[in-house]
């Protein structure tokens, strides 16, 4: 048999040792070699020969159930608290059980010295017990059975029975009952957490508006000898119909205030689009014919027709769920850290809990059951110490956090690849950032024009230089011929001449063609030094000194005058790399470009250090040499031409707007718009994010030494462990959660 991998949607998961208890059981399976559940999204992956049936069998087997695919998630998630407890019959037994603990809680532990006593309050108590914990005990011994392992279940099962041993009918029945209760809140808050990430799936679309052929009309039937398929007489109209059923090429009409159906350019109409979903953008963005949209954004005031670009199912919006999920089943080495101790942790309890049990006793003659004060019998502080050691809170203290910071900076247009990358890029020393694209737009722009006989600026002179220029450049698609067209657009020169004709372009000297009946030659300072005027041979080569890319201009060998372009340099691109200053971040620049470019760039962003003319494996040779200096170092470019720097730096960052669909797939981190400054943003998040964790574990750790002390010396009750750890789950949950409104 060959591998396949099959994905399932596993329910009734609490916690997440409930999903470790899944994914074990499930690898223990024959035909099983890769097996990964991602807790927060309910998503089990499996790989290998094993068969589905089996699978499922084997997930229903540890008591837990797969949704089948027709399920709606949404219709399914509960409202509050309240609404979850009564959807599954464990919890509804566990709110059943809260009922009938009340009478021995209030009599027997808030207020014994009323005195009041009756048999009646231990069978209350025992049925408490019995209905609470009955799914408790059953999942701790399927897992002991299947897995071989002792889980949070069985040790308070352990705990409730050994206090019902001792005569503490009561608290093995408020064990029982708050510990369920306690695993459902988890479960709640998880269903939240689901639910948040399950928002950006909300903002998709479900139908389109599509223009196509009328089918079938049953108006025209008959008219003309017209029987099926393609109206004659109706013509291309628009049809709603399935998002899933739209076709590439096809044109979609989008109404103002509609979210937009599928990713497609505009063909025709102008508005202004809310693409915050996708990119985070606070404000909506100006839309022209030829300009790209995604699919979930909100249109304006204008209608849009567009020409679809993408398939639903290969939709940004769509990419960016698949990747955002799949980003949570990369743990970081703080998550596996947590995991790997919480497994060794739990059976190391156990052994200690048997020891505080009997060593005592035989040691030092203390009692081991003490049936007046149980508290001061040694095996009722080794079953308390069973309960506060339960490693609930260390377990969900990394996961949490994990996603609530992914799915934050999802919303605010950045796509981190998963905890591993948050976890890299709080430790980052220095970033190396692209020139081209990166700290400049991308898009040279004329920067200064100025003819041989020009009187001042605004000359028509000058702007009749500008004219001819664009006649001879309109022809060209190079990136200094786009800078030449939008300049005569603005200067309003952009019809003077009539095109060029016999254009030509020449190697190393520019370009030449006819307009008018003369030839006119724009080349380099290089190629044209012959012909240009003293004066502006000096004005020449001090802009080329800045890192401005002159243009030289002449009509029948003689010289009329000069054009500098530039890349101009982002807006966000120096508060940026001063918000990574102020979070003693070092930068540097890795381009292509000369060294007088470079150092110009450098001057006004303020970047550190200038690596210039390197070709793309020097690149890399240089984020290695910075590896060795700095240790941990981040490479921010355009996902596609610099991947081998990107591959090879700690952390790689794509720009995203320019090239979503490349920038979204190449690195570890990608910044779904030209906004540079989401990169402060997100090395902010992360070490907020790594702070948070740090305080959630050593909370967990903390609370429980303290009560594990209180219980040995004598203070504290089986219940009030069970209470504190629930505290401390609840505690590092909504800590955790937190990050989803760090700003």
């Amino acid at each position: 048999m060959t591998n396949t991998q099959h994905t399932f949607r596993v329910t009734g998961m609490d916690c997440a040792s409930c999903a470790q208890t899944v994914e074990n059981g499930v690898a223990k399976l024959d035909g099983v070699e890769l097996c990964q559940l991602n807790f927060t999204t309910e998503t089990l992956r499996v790989s290998g020969t094993a068969v589905p049936q089996n699978i499922v069998a084997r997930i229903q087997e540890l008591g837990y159930d797969v949704a089948s695919p027709d399920d709606n998630v949404e219709t399914s998630e509960p409202q509050n608290f309240w609404q979850f407890m009564r959807q599954r019959q464990e919890t509804t037994l566990a709110l059943v059980g809260a009922l009938l603990i009340l009478p021995g809680l209030l009599f027997n532990e808030l207020l014994p010295m009323l005195g009041w006593e009756h048999p009646l309050l231990n069978v209350t108590s025992v049925a408490a017990l019995v209905l609470a914990g009955w799914p408790i005990a059953r999942s701790g011994w399927r897992s002991l059975r299947i897995n071989h392992e002792l889980t949070i279940n069985a040790l308070m099962t352990i705990a409730a029975v050994g206090a019902l041993f001792i005569g503490a009918y009561t608290e093995a029945g408020l064990v029982m009952v708050l510990f369920a209760i306690g695993e459902a809140l988890e479960g709640y808050t998880a269903v939240r957490a689901r639910s948040s990430i399950r928002s950006l799936m909300r903002v998709s679309p479900q139908t389109a508006t599509v223009m196509r052929p009328c089918m079938d009309c049953e108006t025209h039937l008959g008219q003309d000898g017209y029987t099926q398929g393609e109206c004659p007489f109706c013509g291309i109209e628009p049809h709603k119909v399935p998002v899933e059923e739209v076709k590439l090429g096809e044109t979609v009409i989008v109404k103002p205030g509609e979210r937009v159906p599928v990713d497609g350019r505009i063909l025709s109409g102008s508005s202004t689009v809310d693409q915050a979903t996708i990119t985070g953008e606070s404000a909506p963005i100006p839309k022209q014919p030829d300009d790209t949209v995604f699919a979930s954004s909100i249109n304006g005031a204008g209608v849009l027709h567009l020409e679809v670009t993408h398939l639903a199912a290969d939709s940004t919006i769509s990419r960016l769920i698949k990747l955002v999920e799949e980003a949570q089943e990369r743990r970081a080495p703080a998550q596996r850290f947590v995991d790997r101790f919480a497994r060794i942790y739990t059976p190391a309890v156990v052994v200690l809990a048997i020891f505080v049990a009997i060593l005592p006793p035989l040691l030092w003659q203390q009692p081991f059951i003490d049936t007046v004060t149980p508290i001061n019998g040694w095996l009722y502080r080794a079953l308390a110490l069973l309960v506060v050691a339960c490693p609930c809170a260390l377990v969900i203290s990394t996961p949490v956090s994990l996603v609530s910071a992914l799915s934050n900076a999802a919303k605010n247009g950045v796509l981190i690849k998963g905890g591993a990358y948050l976890e890299a890029l709080s430790q980052i020393k220095l970033v190396a950032f692209d020139k081209t694209g990166t700290l400049t737009q991308g898009r040279p722009a004329v920067t200064h024009f100025q003819s041989i006989n020009c009187q001042g600026n605004g000359c028509a002179s000058c702007d009749d230089l500008l004219g001819l220029t664009h006649a001879v450049e309109q022809s060209s698609e190079h990136p200094l011929a786009q800078a030449v067209a939008q300049a005569a657009d603005v200067q309003h020169v952009q019809n003077r001449y009539p095109a060029a004709t016999d254009v030509q372009a020449r190697v190393g000297a520019g370009i030449a063609g006819t307009v008018n009946g003369r030839q006119v030659l724009i080349g380099s300072h290089r190629a044209l030094n012959n012909l240009a005027h003293d004066t502006h041979c000096e004005a020449i080569s001090a802009a080329e000194a800045e890192g401005l890319t002159a243009m030289l201009v002449s009509a029948d060998n003689q010289y009329l005058g000069y054009l500098t372009v530039a890349d101009q340099v982002r807006d966000d691109a120096g508060t940026a790399v001063s918000h990574l200053h102020n979070l003693h971040i070092q930068t540097a620049m890795l381009t292509g470009d000369n060294a007088a470019t470079a150092n110009n760039i450098a001057g006004q962003t303020g970047i550190d250090r200038v690596f210039a003319n390197l070709l793309p494996e020097e690149k890399v040779e240089k984020v290695e040499e910075l590896l060795g200096e700095y240790g941990r170092v981040a490479m921010i470019g355009d996902g596609i031409n610099d991947a081998p720097a990107l591959a090879t730096a700690t952390v790689g960052i794509a720009m995203g707007a320019a090239g979503t669909d490349q920038a979204m797939e190449t690195a570890d981190v990608a910044l779904m718009q030209d906004d540079l400054s989401k990169l402060p943003y997100a090395i902010r998040l992360s070490r907020a994010t790594m702070g948070t964790i740090h305080t959630n574990v050593a909370l967990s750790l903390g609370l429980k030494l303290i009560f594990l002390l209180a219980l040995l010396l004598g203070f504290g009750t089986m219940w009030l462990a069970v209470f504190a750890d629930v505290g401390a789950s609840l505690l590092v949950t909504l800590n955790g959660m937190r990050l989803t409104k760090f700003k």
